[in-house]
């Protein structure tokens, strides 16, 4: 009986024990998971609330600024430097009419416009609260290049590309797209022969040196002693070396590529010792040549007859936007 009281207590004992083991571990969870919601808010609750002041701040731009009609573009001041017309270039912006003007990707429109080949540069600004102001530089043509390619009818046409003063190559303007008269739209420019037409692509630069020296020597010649009294019609870059270049009056004119300002002022110093000296036109005359300058004179019945020198229109200068 002893044993079996004994025993009893024992199992009362150990049943007392067990129920406190319990306890204490439901306890150390409970307490675990109240430290690790704790963490986790003191971890979280930063993000949540830069989160939720972003989208507070996000729905407030919204509505007052970017959704807001009190900046609906009402004005596009569009000004350029050179012939294209204003509504054109508001075409080419893209910009909507009544577009927000904070919500207006400028970089867009400046991109835009300078995918024209013919404009050289733009500024795009905001003019709070309803003004789009645009201002564009455009590229001034001094020459251009002819490129023969086939037409559906089984004959021969000819594409035309443009030059500015730095190699820049350029798809001509449709005169309707343009403010001046259209007979001055057709007024003829130099023409380059001799190069690779594979290397004209509208809006890049031709970096062959025979390219650049023919340039060079078109935008000298509108401004030397020669300009208005013979036209400079045509410019060869195929012979390495040399440039040769033939006028409106019939005269080959071979230049070296360097310093062709001085040779330009040799070829009006040749021009006037012919005419005091009653030798006609110059037929050929090769300024490459140091000393002893090659030149034979034309005969008067091989001169072009009633050919006059066209006025030349020296290239503009580039100027900043503002």
């Amino acid at each position: 009986m002893w044993f079996k009281r004994e025993q009893n207590k024992n199992r009362r004992l150990h049943r007392h024990n067990v129920l406190d083991v319990k306890l204490r571990s439901d306890q150390v969870r409970a307490n675990r998971a109240r430290l690790g919601l704790f963490l986790f808010l003191v971890t979280a609750g930063p993000f949540f609330g830069l989160y939720l002041l972003w989208r507070v701040g996000e729905v407030a731009l919204n509505a007052f600024v970017y959704e807001n009609n009190d900046f609906a573009i009402q004005q596009v001041d569009i000004k350029t430097d050179g012939v294209i017309a204003p509504e054109q270039l508001r075409r080419w912006t893209g910009v909507k009419p009544g577009a927000n003007l904070i919500a207006l990707d400028l970089a867009a429109v400046k991109r835009n416009l300078e995918l024209v080949s013919v404009i050289d540069s733009v500024s795009v600004e905001r003019v709070l609260p309803r003004t789009l102001k645009i201002r564009v530089t455009e590229r001034d043509p001094i020459a251009q290049v002819n490129v023969p390619r086939a037409d559906g009818a089984n004959g021969i046409a000819v594409s035309v590309f443009q030059l500015d003063a730095d190699g820049v190559v350029m798809q001509p303007l449709d005169p309707r797209l343009c403010i001046v008269p259209l007979a001055q739209m057709k007024a003829e420019l130099p023409v380059i022969t001799g190069m690779n037409a594979f290397q004209l692509q509208p809006g890049r630069r031709i970096e062959l040196p025979a390219v650049q020296s023919a340039l060079k020597l078109i935008a000298a010649f509108a401004s030397s002693p020669m300009a208005g009294l013979v036209d400079l019609r045509r410019v060869d870059v195929s012979a390495p070396g040399v440039l040769v270049a033939m006028t409106g009056q019939g005269s080959q004119i071979t230049f070296a590529p360097d310093n062709v300002e001085q040779q330009l002022r040799r070829w009006r110093q040749i021009y006037d010792f012919g005419k005091q000296a009653n030798k006609g036109d110059i037929a050929a005359l090769d300024l490459a040549v140091g000393n002893n300058v090659p030149v034979r004179w034309m005969l008067a019945s091989a001169a072009p007859m009633g050919v006059t020198p066209k006025a030349v229109k020296p290239p503009k200068n580039r100027r900043n936007n503002v």
